[in-house]
């Protein structure tokens, strides 16, 4: 199933991650440029990186300097987060465009990209949870309600392969189809963000 192989991918690419645990290694994607784990493993490493800048914003006593420009980072992140979706949607989209959709196929709340970046995201949440299970340093207390937050995030998990497997079953078959949306953000254009856009000239 595909959510499964994408998984393990997301795995990996965490746990690489944080062999150094550092938002400024270097990144090496291990497969080739041409295959959809090239895409899936960059997508996966910018939404790790992103989570721990998260973290570290929210330091209270962080430098101010140092917080517009994590801040800056972030802001970058997005739009490459957004900007590999597109181009996991993109693979679907051509795997799938000899597909002839039937006469009462019917189109998905989401793209299949946008359910695998939550996928993506849910992975993060079920590494840093079972990290949370397995501190040693922490009370019976803590160790129980995180017992019950990943027992949650693994019945997500279940869930929501299921759904990203189903959909896909159905675009194969011709029962949905794929119709994807450039996210067109505004805040990034210079044409479109009027703060931007003053700076002009």
């Amino acid at each position: 199933m595909f959510s499964d192989f994408a998984f393990g991918i997301f795995q990996e690419s965490i746990d690489t991650y944080h062999i150094k645990d550092d938002v400024y290694q270097s990144f090496t994607n291990p497969y080739p440029k041409d295959k959809i784990e090239h895409l899936l493993y960059r997508k996966n490493w910018i939404d790790t990186v992103q989570w721990h800048y998260e973290d570290i914003i929210r330091d209270p006593a962080i430098d101010p300097v140092d917080a517009l420009d994590l801040k800056r980072k972030i802001d970058a992140s997005n739009q490459d987060r957004t900007d590999l979706v597109e181009y996991i949607d993109s693979y679907f989209l051509q795997k799938y465009q000899s597909v002839q959709a039937k006469e009462n196929a019917t189109i998905n709340t989401e793209s299949p990209a946008w359910a695998i970046d939550r996928l993506s995201i849910l992975a993060l949440k079920i590494y840093h949870m079972q990290e949370e299970v397995n501190r040693t340093d922490a009370s019976a207390d803590h160790i129980q309600k995180c017992s019950d937050k990943l027992a949650v995030l693994l019945e997500q998990k279940k869930d929501l392969s299921t759904a990203i497997d189903q959909l896909l079953t159905d675009i194969e078959a011709g029962n949905k189809y794929m119709k994807v949306y450039k996210q067109m953000k505004m805040y990034n254009d210079e044409e479109l963000n009027p703060v931007l856009r003053g700076q002009k000239g």
